[in-house]
């Protein structure tokens, strides 16, 4: 005999969901901090994103979307909890887990899901000669290690110039945060010839495709699979993570928002790049300004 499923109050909900649109903590630190299973976490940030605290009213589908995450806690309970007869509980597994030295070993998390009914564009860059700025930009995520859980990056990058152009951080992978960078990237830089990603269902979006296509960008993007098609945004992840993000145990979203300010101001204004003639990716992309200005 199990014990019955909680179902969790509107209030509850709201107050989850405000955390994590908050992106203090992580998804498995929220989920670790309220008891719920961390799927939860991301069913209700987006719910609230879409209609605010309205979706937890009590109305339909807010009851259809719960009804889906419990569904998918008791999965998971019944596959670690229950075997060959016995009843577990969570607690239980959790306790002698601890105490014969057990621990799951955790895959790092995927970032580049595809959607099967988006539309995937064809990859321009190649032979492509890429000699100044805002010919071509690129953007990509990668997750960034916590004390308990990820928080995910993107961020924008001019492609001849190496310059990050804008940056942001999220406990969920929604293409809400995406769409934020791109416009805030557009504001304050203007607008690419070609915009480059993979083929990640946050970019294959018709809302992300959708507003390039609108400022009449063209939009490419990576062969399946193939990261070298965007090689220069997986360079800066791996500087960024070996100079910033590995020495230090940031805790909360706070922490991590102005180490990589930090970090990335440095990048931008005084590391010199070999690829840029060794020029700074500021220096590099105002000399492209200049140059463009003097033509």
């Amino acid at each position: 005999m199990t014990g019955k499923r909680t179902r969790y109050s509107a209030d509850f909900k709201a107050k989850v969901a405000l955390e994590a649109l908050r992106g203090e903590l992580t998804a498995a630190q929220l989920a670790a901090k309220h008891g719920i299973h961390q799927t939860m976490v991301g069913d209700w940030k987006r719910q609230a994103m879409e209609g605010l605290t309205a979706v937890f009213s009590g109305k339909a589908a807010a009851q259809e979307s719960a009804k889906t995450a419990e569904a998918q806690v008791e999965k998971l309970h019944a596959k670690i909890g229950r075997r060959e007869g016995y009843v577990v509980g969570r607690k239980r597994i959790r306790r002698l887990m601890a105490k014969m030295g057990l621990a799951p070993i955790y895959q790092r998390p995927r970032t580049t899901v595809p959607n099967p009914e988006h539309r995937i564009f064809p990859y321009l860059l190649r032979d492509l000669v890429i000699d100044r700025h805002n010919q071509v930009w690129c953007a990509d995520i990668t997750y960034l290690p916590m004390r308990r859980g990820f928080l995910y990056l993107v961020a924008v990058m001019d492609w001849a110039t190496r310059k990050v152009l804008a940056w942001r951080v999220s406990n969920t992978m929604e293409v809400e945060f995406c769409l934020k960078v791109l416009e805030e990237a557009m504001a304050r830089f203007g607008r690419p010839e070609i915009f480059n990603t993979d083929q990640g269902s946050q970019f294959t979006s018709p809302r992300f495709t959708g507003l390039l296509q609108q400022v009449g960008v063209r939009v490419s993007m990576d062969g399946r699979g193939r990261w070298i098609d965007n090689v220069f945004i997986e360079r800066l992840w791996r500087s960024l993570k070996y100079e910033c993000i590995y020495l230090h145990a940031f805790e909360t979203g706070s922490e991590v928002r102005a180490g990589l300010s930090k970090w990335i101001g440095y990048y931008n204004t005084k590391r010199p790049h070999s690829g840029v003639d060794g020029r700074t990716p500021d220096e590099a992309y105002g000399a492209n300004a200049v140059t463009k200005l003097a033509a």
